[in-house]
Formats: structure tokens, sequence, C-alpha cells
């Protein structure tokens, strides 16, 4: 007859944390498309919600422009339009104030004091 095999079985005790780990946060962009995906869901991370490459990339959509025709009307370079759309752009609010203008769009930004000081 042949040898016999007996399996070990390990088990693993869980045991929770005495204290909560951080939230970690995103360390690489998200691509456009499943960013827009997850908008529409409202399934955005609170920290993503505003970032302003894409809100301007899906207002340049939203009004049927390509990014030369978008150009054109600001004034500005394709490439600089293409740049203003990447999820780590900074751009100015001047710039947003032109983008909004030139694809029909409102820009808001508000800047309101929670409590009172002291």
């Amino acid at each position: 007859m042949g040898k016999k095999h007996s399996r070990r079985v390990i088990k693993q005790a869980f045991v929770p944390l005495a204290f909560e780990l951080p939230a970690l946060g995103r360390r690489r962009p998200r691509e456009y498309e499943e960013w827009l995906a997850l908008k529409r869901w409202g399934r955005l991370p609170k920290n993503e919600r505003l970032v302003p490459g894409f809100l301007l990339r899906e207002a340049r959509e939203g009004a049927r422009l390509s990014q030369q025709e978008l150009a054109e009307r600001i004034g500005c370079s394709k490439q600089a339009v293409s740049q203003a759309e990447r999820w780590q752009s900074n751009p100015t609010v001047g710039f947003m104030e032109i983008w909004a203008r030139k694809t029909v769009c409102e820009l808001s930004l508000v800047l309101a004091r929670k409590a009172p000081l002291g």
C-alpha cells in the first residue's frame, strides 16, 4: 500500500487592532473615464470631487468642443488646454473663469468661515 498523507491545518486567530488605521489617500491619479463614471454613480471619494483638470474637461466635453476649438476661443494653445485638463493641473481662477465663459458654464468659488475665531 501507499503512504498516507496527513494534512496539517493552521488556523490564524483574528485579533482586532487596538487603534484605528489612518485613511490612505490615492497615490496614483485616476483616468478621466474612471473618474467620470464614479462621479455619475455618486461613488467618488470626497477628496476627489474637485479635481480642477477633470472638471474643466467635463465642461469642455459638455459644450461639445474639441481641445483645438476651445483653445482658439480662449486664445491659447491646444497644449495649454490639454495640460489644464490633467489630474495634477493647477489652473488659476482667472483661467477657469475664461474657460467657464467659453463653455457656457458657471464657475462658483466659495470661501466661508465655519466657526468664529477666538
